[in-house]
């Protein structure tokens, strides 16, 4: 995204787009949209578009400033609010850069579950995959990934050890256009996080997500694989994550054992 060859009538405050001819469009913002929003969207836009890829550096607030013609204060700000979003990481006397779910500190942000007690280490964490599968998508699992009805996803099962014991079932569908040659194999030899991959490998970058928790029993088959009694009370964890524009992109479905862990949430 370059600026445009024309300058806005002094005072305007508006930033400047690509070309002159889309400069109101490209914003898809509301007229009274504060500035730094504008220029959120504006950053948000080449993140979408691959401009700067995960782990890269964008430029800094001096030049993206200049780029879209407005205060270095205005780009902080816009900048401050995708950090906290985790879709830029700052990071002191380097500059600011394109968050990766393959870093330490983003790579388990979706993953919520701590050690009993809480200053008992994670333990190490092992992944066995059970399944991954192409088949026609479930109508409710369609309806949640905004799929048409003859439209495919991947079925992945898995569970997730800490220290040995079974803690965490995972039923995950994807749509299947967008991962394609994703198989069982392949998320095994995979070393990094499943986001990690999705993000690497498929271009895919889930940015937020949407939960829905609720308590349940383990029937026999769910028992057999947590090596928990049939009835035991788990923690059922729903999670739909979105990728840039709100697009759905994956949902998963949950199964946590808590006699050892528990679900931990942050609010403000």
């Amino acid at each position: 995204m370059t600026a445009a060859s024309q300058t806005p009538p002094a005072g305007s405050g508006a930033p400047v787009s690509a070309t002159p001819a889309a400069a109101s469009p490209a914003l898809n913002a509301p007229s009274f949209s504060p500035l730094y929003q504008q220029i959120k969207t504006l950053i948000l836009r080449s993140l979408q578009g691959g401009e700067w890829r995960p782990g890269e550096a964008i430029p800094s607030e001096i030049d993206l400033a200049a780029r879209f013609k407005v205060s270095q204060g205005t780009v902080r700000k816009a900048v401050d609010e995708l950090a906290a979003e985790n879709l830029l990481v700052r990071r002191q006397g380097k500059g600011t850069f394109v968050a990766t779910h393959a870093e330490e500190q983003v790579q388990y942000r979706f993953l919520r579950l701590a050690s009993e007690p809480a200053t008992a280490a994670q333990g190490s964490t092992h992944r066995e995959f059970l399944d991954c599968r192409r088949m026609p998508a479930p109508a409710d699992v369609a309806a949640v990934l905004q799929l048409r009805p003859e439209d495919s996803v991947v079925e992945v099962r898995r569970v997730l050890h800490f220290s040995g014991q079974p803690v965490v079932l995972d039923d995950i569908w994807l749509p299947a256009p967008l991962f394609k040659g994703l198989t069982a194999e392949r998320l095994s030899e995979y070393r990094g996080p499943m986001y990690g991959l999705f993000e690497s490998e498929f271009g895919v970058r889930m940015i937020r997500a949407e939960e829905k928790i609720r308590a349940v029993s383990a029937d026999e088959g769910v028992a057999a694989l947590l090596k928990v009694a049939p009835g035991t009370p788990l923690l059922s964890v729903e999670r739909l994550a979105f990728t840039y524009g709100d697009q759905p992109v994956e949902l998963r479905r949950g199964l946590y054992r808590t006699d050892r862990h528990y679900y931990r949430n942050e609010l403000s």
